[in-house]
Parts: C-alpha cells; sequence; structure tokens
C-alpha cells in the first residue's frame, strides 16, 4: 500500500512538473502574437543548448510573476526563423515585447535581475529625434546642455538597422537615467543631421557630450558593447566638434559646390559663361523695353 501511494505521488508530482513547462508556439504563432493588443515575453532557444535550458529554467520559475506585473504572455519559440531580427547573435535570447516594440535582456539568467529590467521597461527609453526636433532637444551645438545624447542612425533600407531595434531598446533601458537614448532615420527625417555629422551610410552611432561627437566605429553590436561606449569607451576615440547649424544659404550652395569640384573645374566655367551670356541677353531686352516706353507714349500724345 505504502508502495502504491509513492507512486501515486512521483506520478502526480511529474504531472505538475509537466504542467510548468513553457508553452511552446511556431512562428506563425508567434507573429499572431506579436501583431495583438498584448505584452508579451518570448524565450527564443534552439536544441541540444546547455545555455538555453539554463535560460528555460529560469523563465518558467518567474513565469507567473511575469505575467502578473507585466500583464504579458509568456512562451518560448524554438529554432525559430525570428530571432535574428531581433538579436543578431541568435539563441538563446529573451525579448519583451511592450505592445510590438521589442527590449531584448542582457544580463545574467537571474529571477530578481529579470523581473527588475522588464518592469523597469514597461515604456519604451529610446526618444526618436527627426530634422526638425534635433537641436532643439539636443543643445548639441551650445555644448549639450540637455545631457549626453548616444544616436543611432538607420535607415529603412538597413537590414543590419533593423535586427538591432531590440539591441538598441535595451541600451536606452540600461542608460536611461545616465544619458539620452535616441534613433534618427538617416535617409528621411533626419536626413540633414545625418549629411551635418557627417553619417555616410546606416548603421552609424554618434555619442555627443558637451560641444563634442565621438563615432561609435566598432563592428560589436551587442548591448554591452554600446554600454561600454557610452559610459567611458568613447574616451579612446578621437572626439570632434558638433558642427554648426548651416545657414541658409550653405544649405543652398552645399550641393554646387560640392558638383564643381576641383575636378570639375571645366564645367564651373562653362556654367560661369553661360550664365554671363543669359545676363548679358535679358539686360539688352530689359534695356530694349525700357527705350521703346518713351517713343510709344510719344505716339499717342500725337
Amino acid at each position: 500500500m505504502l508502495h502504491l501511494v509513492s507512486v501515486v505521488i512521483i506520478a502526480l508530482g511529474l504531472g505538475c512538473a509537466a504542467g510548468q513547462d513553457l508553452r511552446r508556439v511556431d512562428d506563425t504563432e508567434l507573429i499572431q502574437l506579436l501583431t495583438g493588443s498584448s505584452n508579451v515575453v518570448v524565450l527564443f532557444n534552439k536544441n541540444n543548448c546547455q545555455r538555453c535550458v539554463e535560460y528555460e529554467n529560469m523563465v518558467t520559475k518567474i513565469r507567473d510573476q511575469l505575467e502578473e506585473t507585466l500583464s504579458a504572455i509568456v512562451v518560448q519559440s524554438v529554432d525559430s526563423n525570428l530571432v535574428s531580427i531581433y538579436d543578431p547573435s541568435k539563441e538563446p535570447a529573451l525579448v519583451f515585447f511592450r505592445r510590438g516594440i521589442p527590449i531584448l535582456y542582457h544580463g545574467e539568467i537571474n529571477d530578481d535581475e529579470i523581473l527588475d529590467f522588464f518592469n523597469d521597461n514597461l515604456e519604451p527609453a529610446v526618444k526618436e529625434l527627426s530634422d526638425d526636433n534635433f537641436e532643439h532637444l539636443t543643445q548639441a551645438s551650445s555644448g549639450a546642455t540637455t545631457g549626453d545624447w548616444f544616436i543611432f542612425f538607420s535607415s529603412a533600407e538597413c537590414t543590419v538597422c533593423q535586427r538591432l531595434y531590440a539591441v538598441w531598446e535595451s541600451v536606452g533601458g540600461k542608460l536611461k537615467r545616465k544619458l539620452n537614448i535616441a534613433r534618427m532615420n538617416s535617409l528621411e527625417s533626419g536626413i540633414s543631421t545625418a549629411k551635418r555629422l557627417g553619417v555616410l551610410e546606416a548603421p552609424a552611432f554618434i555619442f555627443l557630450r558637451q560641444g563634442k561627437m565621438y563615432k561609435y566605429s566598432a563592428k560589436q553590436y551587442s548591448p554591452e558593447a554600446f554600454v561600454q561606449f557610452a559610459e567611458k569607451g568613447y574616451t579612446q576615440s578621437h572626439p570632434q566638434p558638433v558642427p554648426a547649424i548651416p545657414s541658409a544659404v550653405n544649405e543652398f550652395l552645399g550641393p554646387l559646390q560640392s558638383y564643381f569640384a576641383a575636378e570639375n573645374i571645366t564645367s564651373l566655367a562653362t556654367l560661369g559663361i553661360f550664365a554671363l551670356v543669359a545676363l548679358l541677353f535679358v539686360g539688352k531686352k530689359v534695356a530694349k523695353i525700357f527705350s521703346s516706353e518713351p517713343a510709344k507714349k510719344k505716339n499717342k500724345s500725337k
């Protein structure tokens, strides 16, 4: 009888453990969840990965707390094709989607740390900048009186940029109490600012501090690398003065100055001659009109 009771208890225990397994979803189900209105925590896992098992055990342990404090659905996706969109380093990756806006967790596999990070970042920390608000918000050319700024220049055509969205949100979540983390579209709403700061391609990352700018030139696109650069790594790079706001005249003449560089001096001379001839032609026409006016008035008086 005692043996039978032991078997039943073990069976119930196994049943409860199985019931606690983290729900698995395929890519189709995951897309449906992410395009809905709910918050979603996703653990991207893969098979035969010890660190993935450690993450799964930890997320399973705190699943109820995540669901309660974040009002989120908690799932895992194994060998997903979507993981590279949110973490270039791939599995395991723990991502919190706040009504569709992802933030990548980076840190130790620790229950308190995971809970604190996600609860502290229920709202996005990354600011959106454009040509219209850049100078007003950053005060870049006047010495950055609004604090330091770390800006990610991206574009819709840049595949790497799309994969850094959750990473950059993670940087913002980590540094939001120390400095400003922002994003700009270098080919659309931020194109003039990108040209002003010498951003030639995307992705590009520029750190603004006290009227100086520091370019992040490393190819390590992890939250840890970006945070380290913003906290002290920028001191190892060569600072440049933040370019002054271009005047309206420079904005107009800029493209012409670039085109008529030294190698295009022949074209410049040709344009000058053409402009001179056109000016003389117009001048003669105007002079002829004015000289004919008195004659017309004289004829009318007769």
